[in-house]
């Protein structure tokens, strides 16, 4: 068997404290500032212009989407993804940092990470530990604005790293494909509700298996070990020698499986980007499973 050389998927504070004290940063290197908060609670934006890791950019996920999709965040057109990370100095040979600056030391940069990947660009990194332990460790910070030169991205989709509803609907019957969905326990459930949105009831695809994307990371914010990682998929009897499909609410937090999963060499988890969001409102009421009051969701 050939085993595949993976492009490093998490870089260290320290490494990328490094980079920029020695003049790395440029067309070759570029970091993103992923964070986004639910309406209402932080300011992504705002606190990106008031303090962000030097020569950062912010990556607006509201902008980097499908604005015409009824579902939540789903992914842009080829052109619109090219054209976005272009203007943001990203060429098909940068290596791109991604960090947000989530409490629990990393929520939508995975998902951003996924994105570089499913658009066929390969040298993408997530901070480990995320903006949280970049400050707690003391490293700069800076409110000045980046302005990189803008540079040509030209993105290819890579539809192995992708699922449709047409596809996972299909995969009910031939189960080609484990189905693992990353939210909390009782959003899978039906018990608690779907926060931030009315008219989505909580619960799962029918023979998903719930593994909540909080657990792989510790509390202190960083992504557990590859050892622990293989032990969270087999508790949960997932086999990560066979095909897998990751799902959440709107294929954010989805791509912490895939992350996970790749941090144990399997780089080839697809994510259904419509995910329940998309799925609790087009599939057949039998495919939906909920504990909820109404029994289905």
């Amino acid at each position: 068997m050939v085993h595949q050389v993976l492009y490093r998927a998490l870089v260290s504070t320290k490494w990328l404290a490094e980079s920029i004290r020695s003049g790395k940063l440029g067309p070759s290197l570029r970091v993103l500032d992923a964070s986004w908060y639910s309406p209402g609670t932080r300011q992504a934006r705002k606190e990106y212009q008031e303090r962000h890791v030097p020569g950062a950019s912010f990556f607006d996920i509201e902008e980097c989407r499908d604005t015409a999709s009824p579902y939540e965040m789903m992914l842009p057109s080829e052109a619109h993804f090219g054209d976005y990370v272009g203007k943001l100095g990203i060429s098909n040979d940068t290596h791109v940092v991604v960090y947000d600056g989530d409490d629990l030391g990393s929520f939508y940069a995975p998902r951003v990470w996924w994105m570089f990947r499913v658009f066929g660009h390969r040298t993408v990194s997530v901070l480990n530990g995320g903006f949280r332990n970049w400050l707690k460790e003391g490293h700069p910070v800076t409110s000045e604005p980046s302005r990189p030169e803008p540079a040509v991205f030209k993105a290819t989709l890579d539809r192995s790293l992708l699922k449709t509803y047409e596809q996972v609907l299909e995969n009910l019957q031939s189960k080609r494909f484990q189905l693992v969905d990353s939210r909390a326990q009782g959003r899978y459930l039906g018990t608690e509700p779907e926060p931030d949105i009315v008219g989505l009831d909580s619960g799962h695809i029918r023979g998903s298996v719930n593994m909540p994307f909080m657990n792989f990371l510790t509390k202190d914010g960083f992504e557990k070990s590859p050892e622990e990682l293989r032990a969270i998929f087999q508790d949960k009897k997932v086999d990560l020698s066979q095909p897998l499909i990751a799902t959440c609410r709107k294929g954010v937090t989805a791509c912490h499986v895939a992350l996970a999963a790749y941090l144990c060499g399997k780089p080839d988890v697809a994510v259904y980007d419509g995910s329940w969001s998309e799925w609790f409102r087009r599939a057949p009421p039998e495919t939906r499973v909920s504990q909820g009051k109404s029994g289905k969701a």
